[in-house]
């Protein structure tokens, strides 16, 4: 009898355990730095005058706004997902913004070339 008292008091024990442990996890703010971070560096690479980028720019703020409210509502794993999205946004407008800026480079070192050829012809 006291091997079984022994034993529902373990179970007891570890079901306030893991009743604590969903508590604790459902509760965690959501970490919104990284989609945060991601879009400031997308703002400061010029995403907005890319319009490739620019839509994307915007995407991740949306998805950002969409997260915040999806946690507020207790739809923590769906906040996480769209924070996902958030993020790969983010990136993608900063290396669209950094793609328009090699072509507009490479444009112009191409018109110097041409500028060389014409003065040395």
């Amino acid at each position: 009898m006291k091997q079984l008292s022994r034993i529902g008091i373990m179970q007891f024990a570890v079901a306030v355990a893991a009743i604590v442990m969903v508590a604790g996890c459902a509760n965690t703010p959501l970490r919104t730095e990284a989609s945060t971070s991601g879009i400031r560096a997308a703002e400061e690479a010029g995403a907005a005058q890319v319009p490739q980028a620019s839509l994307h720019l915007q995407l991740a703020k949306e998805e950002l706004a969409a997260a915040r409210a999806l946690s507020e509502k207790g739809e923590k794993e769906q906040a996480r997902s769209m924070l996902l999205r958030a993020e790969a946004d983010a990136e993608l407008a900063v290396v669209l913004s950094h793609k328009d800026d090699e072509k507009t480079e490479a444009r112009a070192a191409i018109e110097r070339v041409r500028q060389l050829r014409k003065d040395n012809q």
